[in-house]
């Protein structure tokens, strides 16, 4: 299929897939379905066909990409190959930047947790939970 005609096509979760957003198509068709993936800030059905400019706002890890489709492929290639079907905005590297930066200073208490609570942890933090025992 040529991709470099103007006004090609590809189906949303077959892009998002060969752009290496989603490990498989099944993935990605759920992520679309679910309504996390919008294209031109609208929700879309997995059979929604993307072109050249579009302006997809994707769900990696904890943050969100706004990317632009830069390149058409419905084949999966190499990452370097598939980098060059997109161009995410400046502004959302920034705010993945600063969210990046915020997860850095908040502690996770899960790390301060070295093993299940013994009966008496529990009592403890029940107390602090309700205000003591009566």
């Amino acid at each position: 299929m040529d991709f470099s005609a103007p006004g090609a096509r590809v189906r949303i979760d077959k892009w998002l897939w060969a752009a290496r957003f989603y490990k498989t198509r099944s993935l990605a068709t759920e992520m679309v379905d679910g309504g996390k993936v919008k294209c031109n800030d609208e929700r879309v059905k997995p059979a929604t066909a993307v072109q050249v400019g579009d302006v997809l706002s994707i769900p990696v890890g904890w943050d969100d990409m706004v990317v632009t489709v830069t390149g058409l492929s419905d084949k999966r290639g190499s990452a370097t190959l598939a980098q060059a079907l997109y161009q995410e905005t400046v502004e959302s590297k920034a705010e993945r930047a600063r969210r990046a930066e915020n997860r850095k200073l908040i502690k996770d208490p899960a790390l301060g947790i070295k093993a299940r609570p013994t009966k008496r942890d529990r009592r403890a933090m029940d107390d602090v939970q309700w205000g003591g025992t009566e």
